[in-house]
């Protein structure tokens, strides 16, 4: 895999950041993080420069076909298996050690971007940062994750029980062809890390600890066609009782909760003489008790009986997306080792709840004690899913450092009795 960008531009972008004293051990990790810094930000930018946008199967097998032979060098048993629905392959390796815990690490491929983003605006270094679609969601988890193989492997550090490597080509629409993948491996680990970039607040250094669930809200409604202007009045304007539904329906979130819904897409009509028949609504829930789907069901199924025009139908329905990740204590004591490990190279680390959701609410379960999983131990950014995301070069070392220690730290674990 040869880097499109010059060695000695990365050089230049990259900034030095002092380290304080650390024990031996420590010292061997941080050592080699920062010896893999130059070469990270070339995978990074092999990725970055590949349009893989969900659904885009060309570009989703040149990068999976990367990643493919990158773990194969470390020693990886491959697996890939179809994600239906979007297209792609979910990627699994696994690397087999001397010890009893098994780790999983895990983060998606895809993109929000369509095709042309990365010719258009390609990797680049700028000011401390670095650009690029998907550069920090979330190709820069990738980087991460396969640089602290390399690490691993160049420490000859074999304590965990297995190292399974998940990378899924659908997150970004909801992960529908590669969840049960993910459910199913995860029910088999000790601990699962999530590789999406800091989330939160720009720039700000921090796991995430509790996600919210997400679900897609339709409202649908049937009226019927006249002409506009000879005989509107027989006509049944779906248009008009869908605005008065969605005005009705404008309360369903629930703030003590943090239950948000919000109408995010709004269709109808087909010509501006003709009375609509049809018209659609597509909308965003986000939660994080799971009660809340009952109860914004049964209140928006009372709300529409409320008409505006009598002769048309409403149907209202809801699709469930991503489940939440909940408080728990098994994320809680990963953060606090994440942090802890964090303070070695005298760095603050928040852990934060976010709004948004992620698949490492599908690797959490909630009836079980493991997998204990931590999520956004990818590189720190901001502005994701825009022109102007970018990642933010000094966190690179950290990052890399806190991943390989995480892995480390998780594999002397003594396993539970």
């Amino acid at each position: 895999m040869k880097p499109f960008l010059l060695a000695t531009s990365l050089t230049c972008a990259t900034f030095i950041t002092p380290f304080p004293a650390l024990a031996a051990s420590q010292q061997e990790v941080l050592e080699a993080a920062q010896q893999q810094e130059q070469a990270l930000l070339e995978t990074l930018e092999t990725l970055v420069n590949i349009d893989s946008g969900t659904g885009d199967e060309q570009g989703l097998n040149k990068v999976v076909s990367i990643l493919e032979q990158r773990l194969e060098r470390l020693g990886a048993e491959i697996e890939t298996r179809p994600a239906p629905k979007f297209g792609g392959k979910t990627l699994i390796g696994t690397l087999n050690g001397d010890g009893d815990q098994n780790i999983m690490l895990m983060i998606h491929y895809d993109t929000v971007f369509g095709e042309g983003e990365a010719e258009k605006r390609p990797f680049r270094t700028e000011d401390g940062r670095a650009y690029g679609p998907g550069v920090g969601d979330a190709k820069g988890g990738i980087a991460v994750i396969l640089h602290a193989l390399k690490i691993l492997e160049e420490l000859d550090f074999k304590e965990y029980g297995t190292l399974t490597v998940v990378f899924n080509p659908d997150e970004e629409k909801g992960s529908l062809g590669s969840r049960e993948e993910i459910q199913q491996l995860a029910k088999d680990q000790d601990a699962v890390l999530v590789f999406e970039p800091a989330l939160g607040e720009d720039d700000v250094d921090a796991v995430t600890v509790v996600t919210k669930g997400i679900n897609y809200v339709f409202l649908d409604v049937q009226g019927r066609a006249s002409h506009a202007g000879s005989a509107p009045d027989q006509g049944r304007n779906a248009i008009m009782e869908l605005s008065h539904q969605l005005l009705q329906l404008d309360e369903l979130g629930n703030a003590d909760k943090k239950t948000t819904l919000n109408w995010t897409i709004v269709d109808g009509g087909t010509k501006r003489n003709i009375i609509p028949e049809q018209a659609h609504a597509e909308g965003d829930m986000r939660y994080f008790d799971a009660s809340e789907y009952d109860r914004v069901m049964k209140e928006a199924k009372n709300i529409i009986q409320d008409k505006l025009i009598d002769g048309t139908t409403v149907d209202f329905h809801i699709d469930k997306g991503r489940p939440p990740m909940p408080a728990n204590p098994q994320t809680q004591a990963l953060a606090e080792q994440a942090q802890q490990i964090y303070t070695e190279l005298d760095r603050n680390l928040e852990a934060i709840e976010i709004g948004g959701g992620t698949d490492a609410a599908y690797a959490y379960n909630p009836d079980a004690d493991k997998p204990a999983v931590l999520e956004s131990l990818g590189l720190v950014g901001g502005r994701y899913h825009s022109a102007d995301e970018f990642i933010v070069l000094d966190s690179v070392v950290p990052r890399l450092y806190l991943a390989t220690r995480m892995i480390m730290t998780l594999s002397e674990q003594e396993p539970d009795s």
